[in-house]
C-alpha cells in the first residue's frame, strides 16, 4: 500500500493531489524550485524540499529545468522515503524515461506503464496503434525528417490546409497550422525548437487540418487487472492557440449515438493498450460530418478532469492511487465503478482564470496580488493555485492562477451559474482573464452550441469589453493614501494654527423666493432672452464661485466649501442674474489638483441654489480644457453640461475671435 506520495509537478495540480492523498491518509511530499519559493503548493504539503539548488550540483538548474530533472525528484524520493510518485500534467507526466527511472528506483509511478506511454504518449505511434484496431484518422505524416525538399513533399501528399505537430507532449506546444506552402520550412523550424524546449524532443509530424472543428475527449481509466472503463467524454473547442481555455462535460452537442460511439472507440484503444491509469483520447469531430477523427493519448490526468469529476462522481485522482495500489475497477476499494454503474448527472464546465493579459496579447502579467476574492455557493468548485491576497506571480511559469467549476442540472443553468461566480471574482494587483472569459460562455455561439476550434479567432466581439473598472480598489488606494499622506495639494505645506476661527457660512432666514432660473423655466430660451432685454434695472452675476478663488487662490477652493455658501445665495441674494459656479479652471482643478468630480460639485450648487441660474465659462472650441477638442466632443459637452444644471453659458475667447467660439455657442442654441 502507498503510504508517501511525492508530486513531481507544482502548483494547483500539486495541491490537487495533496488534498486527495491527505482524505486517503497518505502523506505527501512537495518539491519547489528557487524561482517557486513562494508558490503555495510547496506549503500544502507534509513536508518540501527544494530542487535545481545545492552543493551536490554542478550549477544552479533554471526555474523549468529543476522540474525536468529526473534525478533530482528521484534524489529527493529518496530522502523523504516516498514510495510513490505522481506526475501531475504536463513536465515529465509523459516521459517514459521517469517511468523507467521510478521503477528501477523501487519507486511506484502513479501512471501509465513506460511501454504503455511510448507507445501512446509519442503521437505517430498512437496513430498507428489506432489504424491497426480501426479507429479513424485524420490523414497525416510519419515524424518529418530534416531534409525540408522531403518535408514538402510529405505536404503536398496530405494537401493543403495542414497542422503541424509535435510528437511529444500537448498544451499546444509546437504546434501550428500551414495554410501556405512558402510558410512550411519556417513553421517546421520554429515548431522543432518549440517542443525541444518543451518536451526534450523534436519529433514533429504533418496532419490533414479539419476547417470546422469541434475539439471532443474521452476520459479513460484502466487498472493493472486487464479492466477500463470511459467516464464520458469532455467538450475542449474553446481554445486559443490551441491551448484549451473552456471545458465542458459532457459534451452538449453529443446525441447518445454519437455518445457510445466515442466511448467505443476509446476504449478499442484502452484495452489494446493495457492501460493502466487515467488517460485523455482526443479526438476532431468535423462539424459538417459529426465524423470523428482520433488525435492522440495523453497519458496522464488533464487540467479539466474537474468537468468529469462533476459530472460522474468519480474522484479521478483517488481512481490513480487505488489503481497503483492494485485494487480492481468494479470494486469498491478502487473507486470506480463498473462500466454499467457509471452514470452522467448534470452538466459542468470549467474555466481557467489566468494572468493572460487580453488587452496585451494575452501576455502574461506577474506581480503581487493585491487583492483576491474567491467565488463560492452551490455548485462552483474552485482548484486554485497560488491565488490569494499577497501572493507573487512570477514570470517563469504557466499563468494558470485558478480553476474554477461549475456544476448543474442543465447546461444552461451550468453557464448561468459560472457567469455569476466570474463576477464575483475579485483578483487585483496582476491583469487577469475574467471579464474575457464572462464574454465567451455569455456568447451566443457559446450558448447555443455552434461554436466550433475557431471560435475565440473569429469572433472580434469577445475582446470589446476586457477590462473591470475596479473602482473600489482605487478608491480604498486614494483614501489610504491621503489618510497616511495627507492631501497632495495640502502635504509639506504650513499647517493653518490650531486656534484659527474655522469659516462659518452666513445664514439667513428669509425663504427661497423664485428668481431667474424659475422665469427661465416658464419663459423658455427665446422667451427669456426677450425679457433679459426689457429689463431697464442691472442685471447682476455673481462670478465669486468660479473667478473669485480662481484669481485668489489659484482655484483651490474645494466643493465642500463652495457649496457650503450656495443657499445663502438662495436665500439672502435671490435677486441675482446668475451665480458663475462652473467652467473655466474651476473644472480642471476639481479633478486634477483636488480629486474631486466637478460634475457633483455643478449638482449640488444646483440644489444648493434653486432659484438662481446657473453660469458657465466655456472657452470656445477648449470647453473646459487648454487645448483644442473636436467639435462632437465640445457638442456632446454642452448637452451634457446643460442637462447636469448649466442654465447660461458664458462663451469665451482670449482674442474675442468670433470663429473660434462658433461651434459652443451653435452649441448652445
Amino acid at each position: 500500500m502507498i503510504r508517501k506520495i511525492l508530486v513531481a509537478n507544482r502548483s494547483e495540480i500539486a495541491i490537487r493531489v495533496f488534498r486527495a492523498a491527505n482524505e486517503l491518509d497518505i502523506r505527501t511530499v512537495a518539491v519547489w524550485a528557487e524561482e517557486d519559493k513562494l508558490s503555495l503548493h510547496r506549503f500544502k504539503a507534509d513536508e518540501a524540499y527544494q530542487i535545481g539548488r545545492g552543493p551536490h550540483l554542478d550549477r544552479d538548474m533554471g526555474p523549468i529545468e529543476s522540474y525536468l530533472s529526473i534525478d533530482e525528484i528521484l534524489r529527493v524520493a529518496k530522502l523523504s522515503g516516498a514510495d510513490a510518485i505522481h506526475p501531475g500534467y504536463g513536465l515529465l507526466s509523459e516521459s517514459p524515461e521517469f517511468v523507467d527511472a521510478c521503477d528501477a528506483a523501487g519507486i511506484v509511478f502513479i501512471g501509465p506503464r513506460a511501454d504503455t506511454m511510448r507507445r501512446l504518449g509519442n503521437k505517430v505511434a498512437a496513430r498507428n496503434l489506432a489504424i491497426e484496431i480501426g479507429v479513424p484518422v485524420v490523414p497525416a505524416t510519419e515524424p518529418l525528417p530534416d531534409d525540408m525538399a522531403e518535408v514538402a513533399r510529405m505536404a503536398e501528399t496530405i494537401g493543403y490546409p495542414i497542422m503541424l505537430k509535435a510528437s511529444w507532449g500537448g498544451g499546444g506546444r509546437g504546434m501550428r497550422a500551414i495554410r501556405d506552402p512558402k510558410d512550411l520550412a519556417r513553421e517546421v523550424v520554429e515548431a522543432k525548437r518549440e517542443a525541444m524546449a518543451a518536451f526534450g524532443k523534436d519529433e514533429v509530424y504533418l496532419e490533414k487540418l479539419v476547417e470546422r472543428a469541434r475539439h471532443v475527449e474521452s476520459q479513460i481509466l484502466g487498472d493493472t487487472h486487464g479492466n477500463a472503463v470511459h467516464l464520458f467524454e469532455r467538450d475542449c473547442s474553446v481554445q486559443r492557440r490551441n491551448q484549451k481555455v473552456v471545458e465542458r462535460a459532457p459534451a452538449p452537442y453529443l446525441n447518445e449515438g454519437q455518445r457510445q460511439e466515442l466511448a467505443n472507440y476509446s476504449l478499442k484503444i484502452a484495452n489494446a493498450t493495457g492501460y493502466v491509469g487515467a488517460g485523455t483520447v482526443e479526438y476532431l469531430m468535423d462539424m459538417d460530418t459529426g465524423s470523428f477523427y482520433f488525435i492522440e493519448v495523453n497519458p496522464r490526468i488533464q487540467v479539466e478532469h474537474t468537468v468529469t469529476e462533476e459530472v460522474t462522481g468519480i474522484d479521478i485522482v483517488k481512481a490513480q492511487i487505488h489503481i497503483l495500489d492494485g485494487f480492481a475497477i468494479g470494486t469498491p476499494e478502487s473507486g470506480v465503478p463498473a462500466q454499467k454503474d457509471i452514470h452522467l448527472n448534470g452538466h459542468a464546465l470549467q474555466c481557467r482564470i489566468t494572468t493572460e493579459d487580453p488587452e496585451q496579447n494575452f501576455i502574461p502579467d506577474y506581480g503581487r496580488i493585491t487583492a483576491y476574492r474567491g467565488a463560492t455557493g452551490f455548485g462552483i468548485r474552485l482548484d486554485g493555485g497560488t491565488a490569494y491576497s499577497g501572493a507573487v506571480i512570477t514570470r517563469f511559469y504557466d499563468p494558470l492562477l485558478e480553476k474554477v467549476t461549475a456544476w448543474a442540472p442543465t447546461p444552461q443553468e451550468a453557464i448561468k451559474r459560472m457567469d455569476r461566480a466570474l463576477r464575483e471574482f475579485r483578483i487585483r494587483g496582476v491583469a487577469t482573464n475574467l471579464t474575457f472569459l464572462e464574454a465567451i460562455i455569455s456568447h451566443q455561439k457559446f450558448r447555443d452550441n455552434t461554436y466550433t476550434t475557431k471560435f475565440i479567432d473569429s469572433t472580434p466581439e469577445l475582446f470589446a469589453q476586457v477590462r473591470r473598472q475596479d473602482r473600489a480598489t482605487k478608491l480604498l488606494t486614494y483614501i489610504a493614501d491621503v489618510t497616511v499622506n495627507g492631501h497632495p495639494e495640502a502635504r509639506g505645506r504650513v499647517k493653518p494654527a490650531a486656534d484659527a476661527a474655522k469659516p462659518v457660512a452666513p445664514r439667513f432666514s428669509a425663504p427661497v423666493q423664485d428668481g431667474t432660473r424659475q422665469k427661465f423655466e416658464e419663459l423658455g430660451a427665446e422667451g427669456f432672452s426677450r425679457w433679459v432685454r426689457e429689463q431697464k434695472r442691472v442685471l447682476v452675476t455673481d462670478t465669486t464661485m468660479r473667478d473669485g478663488h480662481q484669481s485668489l487662490l489659484a482655484t483651490r477652493v474645494r466643493t465642500h466649501d463652495v457649496v457650503a455658501v450656495a443657499d445663502a445665495y438662495a436665500r439672502g441674494m435671490g435677486g441675482l442674474f446668475s451665480l458663475e459656479c462652473w467652467g473655466g479652471a474651476t473644472f480642471d482643478v476639481a479633478m486634477r489638483f483636488l480629486t474631486e468630480d466637478p460634475w457633483e460639485r455643478l449638482a449640488l450648487v444646483r440644489a444648493g441654489a434653486p432659484n438662481v441660474l446657473l453660469q458657465m465659462l466655456l472657452r470656445g472650441s477648449n470647453g473646459v480644457g487648454y487645448t483644442n477638442y473636436p467639435d462632437n466632443v465640445v457638442k456632446h459637452f454642452v448637452a451634457q453640461a446643460a442637462d447636469a444644471g448649466v442654465d447660461v453659458f458664458r462663451v469665451f475667447d482670449s482674442l474675442n475671435w468670433v470663429e473660434n467660439m462658433r461651434v459652443s455657442m451653435d452649441a448652445v442654441i
